[in-house]
């Protein structure tokens, strides 16, 4: 099993050693590095990337900001000169954080968390290989709430939580919208606007700059533009 990965830093020595660490991890297969987040963003949406290697202090958008943008974001191990943002990173599921300078021993240890995040992931798909197990667990408080995709409407953010927005009930978990999306199968799923993800079974219309779930109209952003002809192709309209 291999894991393509992608590497963004602002700090080119940095992207060095990455590279210099990854072609000694026989599984994992560096694709590309950037040291400007916003020409990878580009890169991630037209690429499968398993597993993406992030800076968190960069100029002009941090890497949590970064996967604020992401309809899909893949796995991703945090490496920064900064331990104040280890809580952070593991908040929004990271696999790994790596605290620079780091050693080939660390750098390894960390992809393999990751290569068994992948298998672990692989046992979640029946037979049916385009289909994934029919429920998640969200995260409310202290409990974890089982909820079955079928039921999910749509999701929005509100501050530094995310709102389920259930057929029958509301959910509010602590989290971001690129957390929750790693959780949901993005055939499923599309995330249309910064603040908002909404499930295609649920879609109702389809106008110039929104959708409609139920009696709500989920606006689109200007950057999400896109989705709309992807959203259209899904339900063949």
């Amino acid at each position: 099993m291999t894991l393509t990965a992608l590497a963004i830093d602002d700090e080119p020595r940095a992207l060095e050693v990455i590279q210099m660490h990854a072609a000694k991890v026989p599984f994992v297969a560096l694709s590309a590095t950037f040291t400007d987040a916003f020409e990878a963003i580009p890169y991630l949406q037209e690429h499968r990337i398993d597993l993406l290697f992030l800076d968190i202090k960069m100029p002009d958008i941090s890497g949590i900001e970064l996967l604020d943008c992401l309809q899909k974001v893949p796995m991703v191990i945090f490496s920064t000169a900064y331990s104040e943002f280890a809580v952070k990173g593991f908040e929004l599921n990271a696999v790994d954080y790596l605290l620079k300078p780091y050693s080939l021993a660390r750098f390894a240890q960390a992809c393999n968390k990751a290569l068994e995040v992948k298998q672990l992931r692989q046992t979640v798909i029946f037979s049916d290989t385009t289909s994934v197990a029919p429920f998640i667990f969200v995260k409310t408080g202290y409990e974890q709430e089982k909820v079955w995709l079928k039921d999910i409407c749509y999701l929005e953010a509100e501050g530094n939580y995310v709102n389920y927005v259930l057929r029958d009930r509301q959910l509010l978990s602590r989290q971001s919208l690129a957390e929750s999306l790693l959780s949901l199968p993005e055939q499923q799923f599309l995330r249309v606007h910064r603040s908002f993800v909404v499930a295609v079974a649920h879609v109702q219309k389809i106008s110039r700059h929104g959708v409609w779930v139920g009696d709500r109209e989920i606006p689109v952003g200007a950057s999400f533009e896109e989705r709309l002809e992807k959203l259209r192709t899904i339900l063949k309209i």
